[in-house]
Formats: C-alpha cells, sequence, structure tokens
C-alpha cells in the first residue's frame, strides 16, 4: 500500500488555511507531533479484529471521532475494551429508534389549522433534525446518514408542496432506514421518496406529447447518474479516472442517456391511500401521511416508448415496476458506482484525500461484502474506518491526510460530548445556515443539490492547489464563517441555546417558559476546573483525541489560570472557566482539522 507521503508540497496547508482567523490563544497553527498522537495500532482493511494491542485513549477517541459525532469517557472505554471491529458491530446492530416523522407527529406538527399552519411550514424539520443528532442512540448510523443526506442530496429549502417538514423528515427516515443497509435498496427508496420526488421533479412528471411538446422532467435521471451512483468520468477501481487514447477523461453518460433514462422516472405521484386530510377555513388540506409512503405509478402517465441508456434498453411498452427495476439494476451494477460512492463516504468521515489504494479497498468491499453481496453498506464503512489508513498512526503526522471538519459536525459534536439537552424536548435551534451570525451550515439545507460543497473543490491560490488536493469543506469557509462559528459557539458553550415557548410547538413571544431551554451539563469536565491543564487535556482528548499539541495546551490552561478559581467559586465562574476550555480547543487549527 502507498501511504499519503508523510511531506508534501501541501504542508501545512490543511492547519494553516484552518488557522486563518482562529483565536490566538490557540498558538496558530502549532507544528509538531499531537500531544498524546496515538501509536502503531493498525487493523486491516476489512478485517473484523483489531490490533493485538488494546488501543489507547487517544487512538479510540480518534475511532469514535470517526465513526460517529463524538468520544465520551464510556465510549473510549468500550472501545478499549471490546476492539473497534467488535465496538461497530454492536453499533451497526443498534434499531433506528424514534423516526423524525413520529418525533414531529408527537411534539403536534402533523395537525393543519389556520393558527400554526405546519401543513406550509418547514422549520420543524429543523427541530427535529437536531433532535435526531443530539439525542438518539443509534450514532453510527446517524453519522452515516448525514454523510449520504450530503452525497444524494434533499434540501429542505426545495420542499415548495404541503408539509414540507414532513418531507424532509420523510426523506431522513429513509436514509436511517437504509444507511447501514444496501445501497440497491437505499437507490430504490431515494428514488421513489416523495421528498426526492418533489425536490428533483420525479413526483409530476409524465410522459411525453407530442401534441403540446412535453418531455419527461430529465432533472431526476441526470443528477442519479451524476451525483448519487456513478459521477461525470469513468473511474478504475481506484477511484482513478480512466482516460483514451489520446488522454482525455471518457464521459460516463450523454444527453441520450438522460433523456432515455427520464421516462422510466414518470407516472409517479403520491400515495394518498393513507391521507387523514383536514379542513382548514374553506380549504381542504391532505394529511402528511403522503410526505412519507413512497410514491406510486400511474400507469397511463408513464412513457411507453423505448429506454435505452448506459448500454441497457428498456423495451417499448415495458410495465412501469419492471422498468424502475432494469434502470436501477443498470445504475447499481455500473464499475463507477463502487469507487464513487465509496471514496466520497471516506471523505466525509476520514479524510479529503484518500489514496488510490484506500479507495480500491473501500470499493472491493462494495463490490463484494465477502459473501458474494455487493452493495453491502455495513461491510463498506467497516472498510473505511478500520483502513490502516484510516487507523495508523501515519496520518497524524502527514500534511495531506485527514478533514476540515464541517461547522454542523463540529456543533453536534460539542452537544453529544457534554450532555445538551432540551429541558422540555422542544429542540427548537431552527436553520443555524448564516455564516455570519450562526454555523453557515445546518442539516438538510443544502443551498443546491450539489450540496454545500463539491467533493472535488479545491481552495484556490493555496498549497492545496500547487499540490493537486482537494478540501471539499473549505468551500464554506470564509471570513464571516470563521467569525460566525466563533461567536456562535462562544454564546452556546457557556450560555446554551435560548428557546421561545419550548413547551409549545409554535412560538410565543409572551410565553413564561422562554429561556435557555436548551444546555450542557459539562459532568466530564466540572470535577477538574480548579486544575488548568487537567481541564485543557481532557476537553482535548474529547474533543480533538488529544490532538491538540501540548504547547497549545499549555497556552490555553496559563490563559485559563489568569482568572482564579476554587473549589469555593460560584457555579458561574467555575462553568466561565469550562466554557472558555472548550471554546478555546474548539477554536484551534488541531481541532478543525481531523486527523
Amino acid at each position: 500500500m502507498a501511504a499519503a507521503p508523510v511531506s508534501s508540497p501541501a504542508a501545512p496547508a490543511l492547519a494553516s488555511l484552518a488557522a486563518a482567523g482562529v483565536l490566538a490563544a490557540c498558538g496558530g497553527g502549532s507544528s509538531g507531533d499531537p500531544a498524546g498522537a496515538p501509536g502503531g495500532a493498525t487493523t486491516e482493511a476489512g478485517g473484523s479484529s483489531p490490533a493485538a494491542s488494546a488501543p489507547t485513549a487517544e487512538e479510540a477517541a480518534r475511532f469514535l471521532l470517526q465513526a460517529q459525532f463524538s468520544a465520551s469517557d464510556e465510549e473510549i472505554a468500550a472501545v478499549r475494551a471490546q476492539g473497534y471491529a467488535t465496538w461497530l458491530a454492536r453499533q451497526f446492530a443498534q434499531p433506528v429508534g424514534t423516526t423524525g416523522t413520529e418525533w414531529l407527529t408527537q411534539r403536534g406538527y402533523g395537525v393543519a389549522n389556520a393558527d400554526t399552519r405546519y401543513h406550509n411550514a418547514s422549520y420543524p424539520a429543523d427541530y427535529m433534525l437536531w433532535s435526531q443528532l443530539f439525542t438518539e442512540r443509534d450514532a453510527v448510523r446517524k453519522r452515516v446518514a448525514l454523510a449520504l443526506s450530503e452525497i444524494m442530496v434533499v434540501s429542505t429549502t426545495g420542499l415548495n408542496q404541503t408539509w414540507p417538514a414532513f418531507l424532509a423528515a420523510g426523506y431522513w427516515d429513509v436514509l436511517n432506514q437504509h444507511a447501514l443497509g444496501n445501497f440497491r435498496a437505499l437507490l430504490e427508496a431515494v428514488t421513489l421518496n416523495p421528498g426526492m420526488g418533489v425536490y428533483l421533479n420525479v413526483l409530476g412528471s409524465q410522459k411525453e406529447d407530442a401534441r403540446t411538446g412535453r418531455q419527461p422532467d430529465e432533472n431526476y435521471a441526470r443528477e442519479v447518474m451524476q451525483l448519487f451512483t456513478l459521477g461525470l468520468y469513468r473511474l478504475n477501481a481506484d477511484g482513478t479516472e480512466q482516460r483514451d487514447a489520446n488522454g482525455n477523461r471518457i464521459e460516463t453518460y450523454g444527453p441520450s442517456d438522460v433523456s432515455n433514462l427520464a421516462r422510466v422516472f414518470t407516472g409517479y405521484d403520491y400515495d394518498r391511500g393513507q391521507n387523514q386530510s383536514f379542513t382548514v377555513g374553506t380549504s381542504t388540506v391532505p394529511g402528511p401521511q403522503q410526505a412519507r409512503l413512497p410514491m406510486v405509478l400511474t400507469a397511463s402517465r408513464h412513457s411507453t416508448l423505448a429506454a435505452t441508456f448506459l448500454g441497457t434498453t428498456v423495451a417499448a411498452g415495458a410495465a412501469g415496476d419492471a422498468a424502475l427495476k432494469t434502470a436501477l439494476d443498470t445504475l447499481f451494477n455500473h464499475p463507477n458506482v463502487a469507487p464513487f460512492i465509496g471514496r466520497q463516504l471516506i471523505q466525509r468521515l476520514v479524510t479529503s484525500n484518500p489514496s488510490p489504494a484506500y479507495v480500491a479497498r473501500v470499493a472491493a468491499a462494495f463490490a463484494d461484502n465477502g459473501s458474494g453481496v455487493r452493495g453491502d453498506l455495513r461491510a463498506v464503512v467497516a472498510a473505511i474506518l478500520l483502513d490502516t489508513e484510516a487507523r495508523g498512526a501515519a496520518g497524524l503526522s502527514s500534511p495531506a491526510f485527514g478533514r476540515l471538519r464541517e461547522p454542523m459536525v463540529r456543533f453536534v459534536q460539542w452537544g453529544r460530548t457534554f450532555g445538551l439537552r432540551s429541558a422540555r424536548g422542544s429542540w427548537k435551534l431552527g436553520d443555524l445556515s448564516d455564516p455570519a451570525t450562526r454555523l453557515g451550515q445546518s442539516p438538510l439545507r443544502s443551498p443546491s443539490v450539489f450540496n454545500f460543497f463539491r467533493p472535488g473543490y479545491v481552495p484556490p491560490s493555496t498549497a492545496l492547489a500547487s499540490a493537486g488536493q482537494v478540501a471539499p469543506e473549505f468551500q464554506i469557509v470564509t471570513e464571516s464563517s470563521v467569525g460566525g462559528y466563533l461567536n456562535f459557539m462562544q454564546n452556546a458553550i457557556r450560555n446554551g441555546l435560548y428557546v421561545n415557548a419550548p413547551d409549545l410547538p409554535q412560538n410565543s413571544a409572551s410565553n413564561a417558559s422562554n429561556g435557555f431551554d436548551i444546555t450542557c451539563d459539562y459532568a466530564a469536565l466540572l470535577p477538574l476546573v480548579t486544575d488548568p491543564a487537567a481541564l485543557v487535556r481532557k476537553a482535548a482528548l474529547l474533543l480533538s483525541a488529544g490532538q491538540v499539541p501540548d504547547a497549545t495546551q499549555a497556552r490555553i490552561a496559563q490563559a485559563l489560570a489568569a482568572t482564579p478559581v476554587t473549589a469555593a467559586s460560584s457555579a458561574a465562574v467555575r462553568l466561565n472557566r469550562v466554557a472558555a476550555a472548550v471554546l478555546l480547543v474548539m477554536a484551534c487549527p488541531a481541532y478543525l482539522v481531523q486527523k
């Protein structure tokens, strides 16, 4: 295996970019190996057992922060006792738990009336998503589902039909249901999901009509190939691009493939069979049930023309369900899918620039899980997380290895790490997409089908660009977003999140319960509050797997010690020190770049 080089023209590109505009107290982009850097524990790709020696606390935390959102003391201990593969297998067996649709219904958002107008409101979807990401036990499944939501994108901002919050919830539920299942089943569920149908125009697309000039909508046919399965260019099994005799890239599909495939996706609409309608004023509003049920086919609206795409032909007059099966089987079995999807999942979980050998091993797990099954996402996720490049120590000192943590992932990590709770279960966090005042990112709030950032994004005029490397998450990094993140997190870490009417589904400015309903308890840190060095060391372990360098930790501890704190100090004074420690760690380049 050719591992990423220890020294690279990009050095230290990721860290230097992350350092721009970050608090001076963190010491900029400190050089040297991280404090407590994991040693040489490795596993074979796709292996079923960890290395001979149990992982250290830092190694266990590093693994957890790739596999899910957070690393608590209990989780670190569990990984150290069980080993990576056994712990992961147990997480794969975790049930889905409360679905997004169930949560919305339980909170009262599934009722249509003239006062609340939830049937036209998208904001409850934000509350639902934050609740799911912060509280549900199946954190590995949720992490993979969030990664998939950035590959097979549906954005709440584009769900401009009745019950947009339930459309978003229904799509999120599909991703969770299939995140650790088979990719073929995921692809079919995504295709027939009404949220996707609304977002990319499958819902309501009709067959061609020569009298009016109508043609089937091509939006989904194009994006399911370009973004969800194949990509634009033919790939080798290791994710590198194939070239023709003249050295040119070879396109995966052409306009004819798009127009022909579009015929397969005609005739689909809501399944209204379980709707329980509401009367709102003089109007009848359909129930939210149609937002979660797979779309159904109306045969009279389905194209009966032959459809030829990607070397496959659906015969003229073929039944709609048979045509769909042929199309999805063709996409699923295309040789591009394994490296195309595998590489992007590596980027979301482990590193932005995986080696071709790493991609090839993950693609091989997609092609065959060891039992002759193609598309087993559990095998794919295990291959990603247990690979030598993910687990080995080489990446810790390689400037070419790692990824910038996404703002929403940092936020969820903070909450899960330090016991974030909504006292009344409202989770009214809302859309946090504003880069100047909030995170600059919010789940299922991508500005387009191309996600918040592209997997091949290269920050212009940087060392990364000179080295031919990508850094997807930097596409949403600006001066405003750096400052906005720090200001938002400073307030959230110290005070929690202010909520209007947390006891009610809707907001109410005059509600007596208005206040900081969403707060952390910091149970893991408060016992260390009188020892600045120990406090910072524990925060760095939990948040960065100990990768914040000793020198930087010492500077933070020194800054904290400037304000005396004793066992007799007030609760507010003790919380001030804990909040400052957490903020300063979360502002450090060695934290922002996940290794």
